[in-house]
């Protein structure tokens, strides 16, 4: 509870409920010893990475920011998590100004605009769609991520 808490400690019980159910946190917050409140110890260690992750998504939807950054949100996650977190997202991106760093394009795909960096220059701009007609480095870098998950 104190975790998802931590940018608005006014909040009450129900409204941490509410923004881990949002994110659907609330299922596994559920099934821990003490539910929501169960003490998390020290970096979340009694969680799984993934876990860790609904939480900090809960965090933000309760504090409500205008501005979110997310940087790298599924880096180190499998891709059954991955799903939840992508799901999550879409919740806690509605209504505001966001921008996601990313390697898993996955992440990114539907964005309003995607920025494609190579050595801090911009090489490419648009969106999904436009950058995979353009078929320049955001196309090849899908097609390689996608080959990747093909061989798995």
């Amino acid at each position: 509870m104190e975790n998802i808490r931590f940018g608005r400690p006014d909040a009450t019980d129900e409204e941490v409920i509410a923004a881990a159910r949002a994110v659907g946190a609330d299922q596994f917050i559920e099934q821990l010893s003490n539910g929501f409140y169960t003490e998390v110890e020290e970096r979340g260690n009694i969680l799984s990475v993934g876990e860790r992750q609904l939480l900090s998504f809960a965090r933000a939807v309760l504090a409500d920011p205008k501005i979110l950054i997310l940087d790298e949100a599924t880096s180190s996650i499998d891709t059954e998590t991955e799903l939840k977190i992508q799901k999550a997202m879409k919740k806690l991106l509605e209504g505001r100004t966001s921008i996601i760093i990313a390697h898993r394009l996955s992440t990114i795909r539907d964005a309003d605009k995607i920025v494609v960096l190579d050595h801090g220059e911009v090489i490419e701009q648009g969106t999904h769609d436009e950058l995979m007609r353009a078929r320049g480095k955001y196309y090849h870098l899908v097609i390689s991520q996608f080959q990747g998950l093909e061989a798995v």
